[in-house]
């Protein structure tokens, strides 16, 4: 793939996204979206990089919320790792509120999409310090369920933002 196809590609993608978010569970049109269909052949293909770009955005964010590798490998459930991940969540769906819609809409219509949701749920139950990789997976996921609906509801629960300088003090005390 070329830089040019690679951004023509993108520029359709964010074109999608767009119109879908007028109709979010509805199935996408592929002929109403100039080049979607050259460019990504089926609605699944569509919709599969649309979930890749939310993976990515979601991913960026909890990066930035754990960057420092000790909060992320916490022996407890801190209240902090799960306020982390609310946040990253909540930042990676503020700005992009039609693409999550449309992605909770076609959901249900592709397995491969039910799948990668899945996968979803478990990165934040276990990111978030409430499982353990070694559980099985439909706990995990179960948990990961229950996070993602709590952080949907924006529970009433106000989140703790980190001081920047009590973070910058974490990561100068290993030094002295």
């Amino acid at each position: 793939m070329s830089w040019t196809d690679f951004y023509r590609r993108r520029e359709i993608l964010e074109a999608a996204i767009r119109h879908a978010g007028r109709a979010p569970g509805e199935p996408l049109t592929l002929e109403e979206i100039p080049g979607a269909a050259d460019a990504f052949g089926t609605e699944e293909n569509l919709l599969l990089a649309m979930q890749h770009k939310w993976s990515q955005l979601l991913g960026g964010h909890l990066r930035a919320e754990f960057a420092d590798p000790a909060d992320a490998a916490a022996e407890t459930v801190d209240s902090d790792q799960v306020d982390a991940v609310s946040r990253a969540w909540r930042r990676a769906q503020s700005g992009n509120e039609a693409l999550r819609a449309v992605l909770d809409g076609a959901r249900t219509r592709y397995p491969a999409l039910a799948r990668l949701h899945e996968g979803e749920l478990r990165m934040l139950a276990i990111t978030s310090g409430l499982a353990e990789p070694g559980e099985p997976s439909e706990e995990i996921t179960k948990v990961g369920q229950t996070l993602d609906a709590l952080v949907r509801a924006g529970d009433a629960c106000p989140v703790r933002r980190r001081s920047p300088m009590g973070h910058l003090m974490r990561l100068l005390a290993p030094s002295a």
